[in-house]
């Protein structure tokens, strides 16, 4: 069953966009402003709404880590933020200044393309925050764009109606002309990766203004290049199809229409399970949440709607599942913190951040001395053996010994706390040396995401949805990214 949960209204303008991290909803819209929404409470953030673009913003699209959000605009900008602090990270600026109309990031967050209305792409290199390749499809706008899941390939729609198969040197590997009469609308990407033989095969939606959703195969052959098939021709909505997405899992997919519904459908199968019909205008945007059982949907009547979406198959309530995620959340926080306080700088450590370290270093006899002390981060990195003793009579030499070694790793940590997130292995959080993609389109080292798999976990460490296979794919791009970035360091 599908039902709402509830609806915010906090743009004054059409949306054009919804989008999920982990733990967090974006939405965009023609009002010029981002909003970011907690997924738990559905509350807004502090830093919210996100004002930077001149003209309305069409797009927006997470990093799949969460920490950034690209949005896209009229004022011929792609602007990615922080979604830490809410501030600009940096702003691409389309060739041409065309008003762009969409965009993506690679599943590595390498890598970033935005489709513009002069019929131009641009792929950015955004570790290094540079103009990697541009494309030209025919004289027409790009709408529509998404990565594959291993990240090497990723597709392009067109109002004139084709979606265009492209390698990350923007060579074309297949153009499926006629899509969709009318026009291309969008167009998502599956997560799930299929290996036959040498044929790596992903699904695509896609939609448009024939009021259709399609699902197709995308086989990728290492030598012969693309092949698109038709798998499902969908008509269950009476006008324009405007947005389509999948599920984490690849099971499902919804899309939102120009009559005012939003249909789920069986991917699989190819069968309409729902229709949705709350908006009172054109449903112009729509996204399944990862690992949650969560659908938020967009509309020209200014507001969203979030609804919990659960299968009849599915054992226990959706409420639990909820509940579970935002248990799982808060635990994964907690792990998280002390990698996140390192990769800040230490001299910035508040005397609480410091207290906070020791704990997690099994200092804890050290906490209540350190206070007495105002012991910030700048003074905790000037500590020496003297000055333990002396100045805060610290009479074990053990724990003086331990204090002096956590504090020299402390220091070569925060050495490299500029280093992209998207360069450290998901898994040991380390700075990767071997970069290799996994069926579910995360980059890990190889080394640690094999020892994963041959301990007979065949999840994924990110998803924890199946892995569909245990191949791996060399990620010589991000490899080639942190060998430059070594080398400036």
């Amino acid at each position: 069953m599908v039902s709402l949960i509830c609806t915010l209204r906090h743009h004054t303008a059409d949306v054009n966009c919804c989008t999920f991290s982990r733990n967090l909803l974006a939405t965009a819209s023609t009002d010029k402003t981002i909003r970011i929404f907690s997924i738990i409470d559905f509350s807004e953030l502090p830093f919210s709404p996100l004002t930077g673009h001149g003209y309305g913003v069409h797009c927006c699209c997470f990093s799949a880590c969460g920490k950034y959000l690209a949005s896209c605009s009229t004022d011929g900008t792609t602007i990615v933020w922080s979604m830490g602090t809410g501030e600009t990270v940096t702003a691409f600026e389309h060739p041409r200044r065309s008003p762009v109309r969409v965009c993506a990031f690679s599943p590595d967050s390498t890598c970033l393309v935005s489709g513009a209305s002069d019929g131009t792409f641009a792929l950015w290199n955004f570790c290094s925050r540079t103009l990697r390749r541009t494309g030209t499809v025919n004289e027409t706008s790009v709408v529509a764009c998404s990565f594959s899941p291993c990240g090497q390939v990723f597709v392009t729609g067109s109002s004139y109606g084709d979606i265009r198969v492209w390698d990350l040197e923007v060579n074309q590997l297949h153009a499926e002309k006629d899509a969709h009469d009318l026009g291309v609308t969008c167009c998502h990407f599956a997560s799930q990766i299929y290996i036959e033989g040498e044929v790596a095969n992903v699904r695509l939606a896609s939609c448009g203004q024939d009021s259709l959703l399609k699902i197709w195969t995308v086989s990728h052959l290492s030598v012969a290049g693309c092949t698109m098939q038709l798998l499902h021709c969908l008509s269950a909505q009476s006008a324009p199809v405007l947005s389509c997405a999948f599920s984490t899992d690849g099971q499902y997919v919804v899309s939102g229409s120009v009559d005012k519904t939003v249909t789920i459908y069986n991917a699989n199968q190819g069968v309409l399970l729902y229709t949705l019909s709350e908006h009172e205008r054109y449903v112009t945007a729509c996204a399944f949440a990862p690992m949650t059982s969560l659908i938020a949907t967009g509309s020209m009547d200014n507001t969203v709607n979030v609804w919990r979406f659960g299968d009849q198959n599915r054992e226990g309530g959706d409420e639990g599942e909820v509940l579970a995620v935002g248990a799982a959340n808060a635990s994964c926080e907690g792990r998280k913190q002390q990698t996140g306080r390192l990769r800040q700088l230490v001299c910035d450590w508040s005397e609480e951040d410091v207290s906070a370290w020791l704990r997690d270093e099994g200092l804890e006899p050290l906490v209540r001395t350190f206070r007495d002390n105002n012991i910030d981060g700048v003074e905790l990195l000037g500590l020496s053996k003297e000055a333990l003793a002396s100045e805060l009579n610290i009479e074990s030499v053990g724990l003086r010994n331990k204090l002096i070694r956590k504090t020299e790793e402390l220091k070569l940590s925060s050495a490299s706390s500029d280093c992209p997130d998207e360069f450290l292995c998901p898994i040991t959080r380390e700075v990767m040396t071997d970069p290799a993609i996994a069926a579910d389109g995360y980059s890990y080292e190889r080394e640690a995401i094999q020892s994963w798999i041959n301990g007979k976990n065949r999840s994924s460490p990110m998803t924890n949805l199946p892995l569909q296979t245990t191949l791996l794919t060399p990620n010589r791009t991000l490899k080639m990214a942190i060998g430059r970035w070594k080398s400036s360091q």
